[in-house]
């Protein structure tokens, strides 16, 4: 722990919004991994089924009874759009799919910026430790080398530690990214098969 603690100091103030990009970045991910395991553990496909059936037949207060039991993105999105049945089937789908991706999407901006601004933060700790070096270089000359090593090291520290919190933050934002898409197809699915029942 005492090796961690000098680390960070060394590293010096440029350290701390760090620090607090890699806690935000733990947080979101893992906020995000529990939303996705709560969706892959509430999907319905037999749900989707009976809404797609009854609405087919034309029992729309039927299916929308089954709203107590949804639990479903796709069910969500099929029984908002049901809802809404007086008005334009398509519009009504489009909405409540946009709803839907919003919560899927939720943290993505964040990990984003996290993933810009931290190499950032770590160049910008690079270049004070360089000025601070050379202050001192310019002070104490070149009688005593060791004194400029202290900014050097906080140059190469928070120049590593920017690029650390990067890449850790890129990979579950990827996955996530992903997860996403590839929600986003299972919403497309579900929505095509109800505008195609409702048409005919």
């Amino acid at each position: 722990m005492k090796i961690i603690t000098d680390f960070f100091i060394r590293g010096g103030p440029v350290m701390w919004p760090l620090l607090l990009c890699s806690l935000t970045s733990l947080t979101v991910t893992l906020e995000r991994f529990s939303f996705w395991q709560r969706q892959r553990s509430r999907k319905s496909p037999v749900l989707i089924d009976r809404i797609i059936k009854l609405a087919a037949a034309g029992h729309i207060h039927e299916a929308l009874s089954l709203k107590a039991e949804n639990n479903d993105g796709a069910a969500r999105l099929l029984l908002g759009a049901l809802e809404n049945h007086d008005q334009d089937l398509t519009t009504s789908l489009e909405l409540a799919a946009g709803r839907e991706i919003e919560k899927a999407k939720r943290g993505l901006g964040i990990l984003d910026t996290i993933i810009t601004m931290s190499p950032l933060l770590g160049i910008l700790g690079t270049v004070t430790g360089i000025i601070g070096s050379f202050d001192l270089l310019g002070a104490q000359g070149i009688a005593d080398p060791r004194a400029v090593t202290g900014g050097i090291a906080q140059a190469l520290i928070t120049t590593a530690s920017g690029l650390t919190v990067a890449l850790f933050t890129l990979l579950p934002y990827n996955y996530l990214r992903h997860r996403v898409q590839k929600g986003a197809g299972y919403l497309s699915q579900a929505a095509t098969r109800l505008e195609a029942v409702c048409k005919k």
